[in-house]
């Protein structure tokens, strides 16, 4: 058995095929211990760090930073006997194809050098990452005392002469005042952008960059024959590709010109727009609201309420010894009401099932978190088995983990009912649409100071508007309604509702 391992792409949730590695916290030559974090991957739902399969040492990384990966897909060797002496046979060839982020630079290294003397004397094929191996040494540099080295030189003649028109025609834009802009003009029109690839004459030889940037370059309709790399060995950087996609040094070049004679005006609109791909956590979260929205019949309704009573609540229960280093938020009271109200009304805490409709005796409260990924969804595990303490401290810990971008997968799955505090951006209510799986979600919007008429005078008091949509499949106009009537009959007065409800 070989000693030299390979570890595929772990399934990380229900439903995830693919996975981007944000970062290794490894790299190759490295000893590292069993379930010893490796690297951290960012799947659909959020960014988790995967341990290690077996201790040893890393051989061979096979995909860099940025790359996606599908899982079940190799994404490191690791030598499981690394004191056992050199190793007899070669590496695994698994990540090879796959353009790994420590083999795949040295193996850049040499193309781009010409020494790799073993290539030419037939013992291996050269690899260069990012479009297989080399079937010919046709473009590569010729060495000294080599015979065939005469059809390699006569290959580029043709390549030199071709783009003398095309060198001539910018030939206005070096002459306009903008001596900075003039520079580039040779390096993306000449035959020197050949040679960004490092690998052989000009006019033979692909740029130089690793798959993920290609695939960045493919999605955003970026030719990265028109640019000049500013990474390592003049390979082409993400940056790069951004950058030309919001605009193009071919295309800048030009316009430069235009505004240094027409003046600012003619330049609108240049270096002006920023296009974001769209993966991960909001590639997910987009695809769900588009399927639930059009899906799921959903019906919207408000209350405003009064919450004087429940805000002083609160403040007597920060007073409280055992309560002193706890968390309290508005945001408690809410979820215990509603915690509360689905005991009354189970039927609102279901699921549609094409033929039938699946009601739970459990609640799984999500807590809707904007974090720089974008929106997630974690949820506590059966809520409504809660105390009051224990609640407070899982959406404590709920939220801290999901700022932190360390929600699990686990963690956003089997969620069966949704609070969205859209009150802590300042916005008073809104019309929130159902996760997929789930017949109710609730709007918490921002606790004001208004006018409100208390026992016969206007008065100042806390007040709140809350929103409920529901899958009007399951959930009728009244049973929503009483629903969300009894979430504001809690928050109005949550200690006579407790004594009452519990």
């Amino acid at each position: 058995m070989s000693r030299v391992k390979e570890f595929n792409l772990p399934d990380l949730g229900e439903g995830l095929t693919e996975g981007e590695i944000l970062s290794w916290l490894v790299k190759v030559g490295d000893t590292i211990e069993l379930n010893q974090p490796i690297v951290e991957v960012e799947t659909a739902k959020a960014a988790v760090e995967i341990p290690a399969k077996w201790a040893g040492r890393v051989q061979s990384i096979f995909h860099a930073e940025g790359a996606t990966v599908e899982v079940g897909t190799p994404i490191i060797a690791i030598d499981t006997d690394p004191t056992a002496g050199p190793l007899e046979t070669p590496e695994p060839t698994g990540g090879a194809a796959k353009g790994s982020s420590a083999a795949g630079e040295v193996a850049k290294g040499a193309a781009e050098s010409g020494q790799n003397d073993d290539a030419e004397s037939g013992k291996r094929t050269p690899v260069l990452v990012g479009y297989g191996p080399r079937t010919t040494a046709a473009k590569r540099r010729p060495r000294k005392g080599v015979a065939p080295a005469a059809p390699a030189q006569a290959a580029p003649v043709p390549a030199q002469a071709a783009p003398v028109p095309v060198q001539a025609a910018p030939v206005p834009v070096q002459a306009a005042p903008v001596p900075v802009q003039a520079a580039p003009a040779p390096v993306a029109s000449g035959p020197s952008t050949a040679g960004n690839g490092h690998s052989g004459p000009a006019g033979g030889a692909r740029v130089l960059a690793k798959p993920p940037v290609r695939k960045l370059a493919k999605d955003l309709g970026v030719d990265l024959s028109t640019l000049t790399g500013s990474g390592p060995l003049g390979s082409i950087s993400r940056e790069d590709v951004r950058q030309a996609a919001s605009g193009t040094p071919a295309a800048a070049e030009p316009l430069a010109a235009v505004a240094a004679v027409g003046g600012p005006a003619a330049n609108v609109g240049v270096h002006r727009e920023q296009r974001i791909p769209v993966k991960g956590v909001r590639k997910l979260t987009a695809e769900n609201m588009s399927r639930s929205a059009f899906t799921a019949p959903h019906v919207t309704e408000f209350l405003t309420v009064d919450m004087t009573r429940a805000m002083k609540a609160l403040d007597r229960l920060r007073q409280r010894r055992e309560w002193r280093d706890v968390r309290v938020s508005p945001l408690l009271l809410v979820a215990k009401a509603v915690l509360l109200a689905v005991r009354r009304h189970p039927m609102v805490n279901s699921a549609w099932a094409g033929e039938e409709i699946v009601v739970k005796d459990y609640v799984n409260l999500g807590i809707a978190a904007a974090t720089e990924r974008g929106l997630i969804v974690p949820n506590v595990k059966d809520a409504g088995r809660l105390t009051l303490r224990e609640l407070a401290d899982s959406l404590t810990d709920l939220v801290q983990t999901a700022k932190a971008g360390k929600t699990s997968p686990a963690d956003m799955s089997g969620g069966t009912l949704t609070i969205t505090n859209v009150g802590v951006f300042g916005v008073d209510t809104g019309t929130p649409i159902l996760p997929p799986g789930e017949s109710a979600i609730l709007a918490f919007g921002a606790v004001r100071k208004m006018p409100w008429v208390h026992k016969g005078k206007v008065r100042p008091r806390q007040v709140t508007t809350l929103g409920l949509s529901f899958d009007h499949r399951i959930i009728d106009g009244e049973l929503g309604s009483r629903f969300l009537r009894d979430i504001g009959d809690f928050l109005a007065d949550p200690e006579a509702a407790l004594l009452a409800w519990t």
